[in-house]
């Protein structure tokens, strides 16, 4: 870490609560001068660095932890992404209209990320469904805003089943056509008017 890389986590950290630099050291209870740029290089040219008191301060001060200005300090963005388990129930309720999932009430897990929301959901997989490509405890990253090609890896959840994994064969307006992950070379027709929602696997945690 270098030092001009810790004064600038702290200003995106102020800048992300809504607050200047000198609010933020206001709100932590230090001196209103004390992350002035003015004391970041002094005179006498030797760079001053933020004691670990004062960032373990401003931290408590925001609600923030370690981990999060950490990825300020390196310009690593982070995503928190809604949790959907293969087992909830819920799996209509989980989305917007939109197609985007649910923050509010849904539990999150945050990942390292270098791109903007782009309606990314985590599906935890919880029983053999899907063996042998996945199996219980993979965490799928999905959306269900990402074009849909053929030879993708998607989740797909039909009305009246369990959720089902496959690779796209052939889509239409009227039906989708998937060669299932589970039972490789059979292939599987579900009308669109039974389907629930599908989505596009991007990434996988085994």
């Amino acid at each position: 870490m270098h030092h001009g890389d810790i004064w600038r986590g702290i200003d995106l950290l102020a800048e992300n609560h809504g607050l200047s630099p000198s609010g933020l050291a206001k709100l932590a209870g230090l001196d209103a001068t004390a992350f002035n740029k003015s004391k970041r290089l002094p005179k006498d040219g030797r760079p001053r660095w933020p004691s670990t008191e004062s960032i373990s301060r401003v931290l408590d001060a925001v609600g923030a932890d370690f981990d999060e200005f950490a990825g300020l300090v390196t310009g690593q963005r982070r995503a928190a992404l809604p949790l959907l388990r293969q087992g909830d129930a819920a799996e209509r309720e989980f989305f917007e209209p939109s197609g985007r999932p649910k923050r509010q009430g849904v539990e999150t897990v945050e990942i390292p990320s270098a791109d903007e929301d782009q309606g990314w959901f985590l599906f935890e997989v919880s029983s053999s469904e899907m063996d042998p490509t996945y199996q219980a405890g993979d965490r799928l990253i999905a959306s269900r805003l990402a074009p849909l090609r053929k030879g993708n890896r998607v989740i797909i959840k039909p009305r009246q089943h369990a959720y089902l994994a496959g690779t796209l064969f052939r889509q239409s307006e009227a039906q989708i056509e998937f060669i299932s992950l589970s039972r490789p070379g059979l292939s599987q027709i579900i009308d669109r008017a039974d389907l629930d929602w599908i989505a596009r696997i991007l990434w996988v945690s085994q």
